[in-house]
Order: C-alpha cells, then sequence, then structure tokens
C-alpha cells in the first residue's frame, strides 16, 4: 500500500529512537560475546584499587608501558600512568600534534559499598561484628540479609601490605548486616523508607563463638575473631588503624531474564564505562588524536581526594604531555573533547512517576547521552553545547553506533552529578556519555547487554 503523504512527512521530521534487538537482532550475539569480558571484570575488581589491579594486567597484556615524561613518543605508542593505586590513566599516541588536543574518556571505578570505621571489631550480646560507615549514596535497607565479602589492604606496623578478598571464593565464609523478623518489626515498620535501616545499624556479622580459656575474658567472641584474622592475616586490633577495608556484595555478575539480556551485577555504576572505554583504549590503532582514558576515584563522594577529579593529578598528567612537544597547556585543553563516561537511570515501568518518558534512557536503545546533570534548575551542572553534542553525535552515526537521550529523572524529582563539572572547570568541552542502569546504586544493578556494547563502540568510534 502507497504512504499517505502524512505518513512520509510523519517519517521524516520525527524521530524516535529504536530497539536494537528489533532493528538490528544480529547484535545480540555479539553483545553476548563481548559481555563475557565485561563479567569478569565486575568480578575481578569490587574495589577500585582491584579496578586498577585488573587495568593494569589488561593494559600491560596489549604492549602498554609506564609513562615517562620527556621522554619521545612516536604515534602508536601505548603508555600508562598510575595515581596512588587507586587511579589509572592510558594513552595511545595520535598522528596530529598534541597541540591540536586530546580524547579523554573520564569514567570512575569507585562505588556505593560499606567501609569499616577505623576502630571496627566489637562484641554485643556474644555476637563479634565490624562497625561500618557506608560510602556513596546507598539505600540503606538495601544492604541488610545480603551476603557481603571483605576487600580492601592493611598496612601493619613494619610496613608489611596485607591484601584482604574473603568471602568471594568457593567454601569462603561470606558475612552479612541482620535485620528484624516482620513479627517484632512493627516499630521499625513505621521509619520512613530511608531509615528502614540507619546508618549505624550497619553492623556487620562476624562471629558468634567464643574463645575458651581458663581464665574469664572480657568480650570472648571478639577475641576469637581476632585470633582467626591474626592466624589468616598476621594481623592484630591496632591494624586496623592503618587500613581501608571495604564490604562490598559477595555475588558474581550473572546473566539476567530467560533471554539472557541483561547483567545483574554489584558496581556497575561506574565501572560499565570502565570497562567499555578501556577495551576502546586497547583496541584504539594510531588514533588521529592522542587518547587519555581515565579511571578516577571518588566520584561517588563528589570527586575529592588526590584520587578524584576535583583534583588535578589529570592536569598535570596533560601537562606531561603538552611537554613532550612543548605546547602550551592551555592550548591543549582548549582543543581537546571529553567523554564524561557514566551511567543514566533507565527507565523502570514500575516507577514511572520519577521520569519524564520522553527525555529519558530505556533499556536496549543504545549508549545515552546526557547533555547535562545536575539537579532541578541544572545546579552542579555542565550543560554541553549544541556544537559538541554535533560532534559527537556525528561521530555515533558514522559508525553505526545506536544511541539515546536521556535526563536524570523528571526536573523536581532528583538529579545528580558526574566528573564533567571538573573537566569542564579545566576549559575542556565535555558531555556525558554511558549506559543506562536499573536499580543504580544498589548491591544489584541491571544494565542491558546491548546498550554495554554500543557504549563500548561509542567510545571506538570517539577515538577512532
Amino acid at each position: 500500500m502507497e504512504k499517505t503523504q502524512g505518513q512520509i512527512l510523519q517519517e521524516q521530521l520525527t524521530w524516535k529512537f529504536p530497539n536494537i534487538a528489533k532493528e538490528a537482532p544480529e547484535q545480540k550475539e555479539e553483545a553476548n560475546v563481548f559481555c563475557e569480558g565485561y563479567k569478569t571484570f565486575l568480578d575481578k575488581g569490587k574495589t577500585e584499587r582491584e579496578c586498577v589491579k585488573e587495568a593494569v594486567a589488561m593494559l600491560e597484556a596489549a604492549g602498554y608501558k609506564v609513562f615517562e615524561p620527556g621522554k619521545k613518543y612516536e604515534a602508536g605508542d601505548k603508555v600508562y600512568e598510575v595515581n596512588r593505586n587507586k587511579a589509572l590513566l592510558a594513552t595511545t599516541f595520535g598522528t596530529e600534534s598534541i597541540g591540536k588536543g586530546l580524547r579523554l574518556n573520564g569514567a570512575h571505578i569507585d562505588s556505593p559499598r560499606l567501609d569499616l570505621k577505623p576502630n571496627p571489631v566489637y562484641e554485643k550480646g556474644e555476637i563479634a561484628y565490624f562497625k561500618t560507615h557506608y560510602y556513596g549514596g546507598i539505600r540503606k535497607y538495601q544492604w541488610a540479609t545480603i551476603p557481603l565479602a571483605i576487600h580492601g589492604v592493611i598496612i601493619k606496623k613494619n610496613g608489611e601490605i596485607v591484601e584482604l578478598n574473603l568471602g568471594e571464593n568457593e567454601g569462603d565464609p561470606v558475612f552479612c548486616v541482620s535485620d528484624l523478623l516482620p513479627h517484632l518489626a512493627g516499630e521499625q515498620s513505621q521509619r520512613l523508607l530511608k531509615d528502614g535501616i540507619k546508618g549505624e545499624e550497619l553492623n556487620v556479622l562476624i562471629g558468634s563463638v567464643p574463645y575458651v580459656d581458663e581464665a574469664e575474658i572480657k568480650e570472648p567472641v571478639k577475641l576469637l575473631a581476632l585470633q582467626i584474622l591474626h592466624e589468616q592475616y598476621g594481623i592484630t586490633e591496632a591494624d586496623f588503624l592503618r587500613a581501608e577495608i571495604e564490604l562490598v556484595p559477595a555475588h558474581k555478575a550473572s546473566d539476567v531474564g530467560l533471554d539472557r539480556s541483561m547483567i545483574g551485577a554489584y558496581g556497575q555504576d561506574d565501572r560499565v564505562c570502565a570497562y567499555t572505554a578501556l577495551m576502546a583504549e586497547i583496541e584504539a590503532v594510531n588514533p588521529t588524536y592522542t587518547t587519555v582514558t581515565i579511571l578516577a576515584d571518588k566520584e561517588e563522594i563528589g570527586s575529592e581526594g588526590n584520587t578524584g577529579l576535583n583534583s588535578d593529578f589529570v592536569l598535570h598528567y596533560i601537562e606531561d604531555l603538552a611537554a613532550l612537544e612543548g605546547v602550551e597547556t592551555r592550548r591543549v585543553l582548549k582543543n581537546s573533547i571529553c567523554l564524561s563516561s557514566d551511567v543514566n537511570a533507565a527507565y523502570d515501568p514500575t516507577f514511572p512517576q520519577v521520569y519524564e518518558e520522553r527525555n529519558t534512557s530505556y533499556l536496549n536503545k543504545g549508549c545515552v547521552l546526557t547533555k547535562y546533570t545536575g539537579a532541578r534548575g541544572k545546579s552542579g551542572s555542565n550543560d554541553a553545547s549544541a556544537e559538541l553534542m554535533a560532534k559527537v553525535i556525528a561521530m555515533m552515526d558514522e559508525e553505526g553506533v545506536y544511541w539515546q537521550i536521556g535526563e536524570l529523572g523528571a526536573v523536581d524529582i532528583g538529579g545528580g552529578g558526574t566528573i564533567a563539572k571538573f573537566v569542564a572547570h579545566m576549559n575542556v568541552d565535555v558531555v556525558d556519555l554511558g549506559v543506562p542502569i536499573l536499580s543504580m546504586h544498589s548491591p544489584f544493578e541491571l544494565s542491558s547487554k546491548l546498550d554495554v556494547y554500543h557504549t563500548y563502540k561509542a567510545f571506538k568510534a570517539f577515538y577512532k
């Protein structure tokens, strides 16, 4: 049947982001294959230190060398630099002069979790516990009654570094925060949801059997727990004062759904962008512009500290790159483009009231380009220019990348931030691009394999 003039006009003038599975079903298998490596990365890197360690292994296997300021590099050379074991920069040198700008891609590798307090071990009611202080924006009730694993490092008095990873391997014990049974939770059930479990109730059970001795022992359950830690790791209670120890979900990354179309895992915000950016970086061959892939820390608490983007560690690296050609750093920055690679909230049909459906991202429609984040009146936002949006969209369209546009919820509902505003502060054009996520900041976040795959393709196009 011949199309009417109105139907033709509608096709020409209106736009709707397509579902990849409908328009390009052959890509489902490509996405499945790509995401196997991603799931492995998630399982190996549940903290920022572990992510850096795994990223370094991947980079060195691909031929990257430690960056040496002042050394002469040629197009195609690959280098990396680690910042305090919790952030990383990787570069492939391009054919154009650094003075013509860089292609920066910044993701973060920290995720919401439970950190141990400096003096964490205690006993109450003949049960031994760890005291925690939550990190980042969590919904506290989601962290009760799930299996947790202990990750982190302790620096002993003699300088020895002890790495903890307990709860991940077959046969390991796991740990958890307890909650009330419904029969006794009448008063607790009257709390607001945000206080269903309070911060000081996020106490992690670590033991229930006492140390047996002829003499009366104060806190014998705590003592037995400390004895086990000392036997396994050679540490004492005082060593916790020189430690970074985190409790994270103990489960592995899994396929979700009868169609296995989704990935469920802890820490996909924002390790999904870290992995896809890292893979695009590794596969960059003689790019036009020199690349800088950034895996940053501390985004979940405002990018603070010397491993977060609110510090100058990226600027100093760029200064070293500029010095290789004797060009001014400010010229390099002005000519550069950055993708602030971070996730966005995918539309959840169970809770439609918090989204504006025309301007939200959806599963299986590709990576999401977010022009601005912030809250309400774009407070705390980098608002990407029309010129930059046109450049990035053109790059993706030329390489057949499926992409969509999305805001972080309805205007007055909430909001959030990324590293974008800190990059923009250096006079760099920057826009957010990443993966739509369901149940963001929960212990079990959900992503679409097709969206993950097309985020990788977007980063490949950006570095081409």
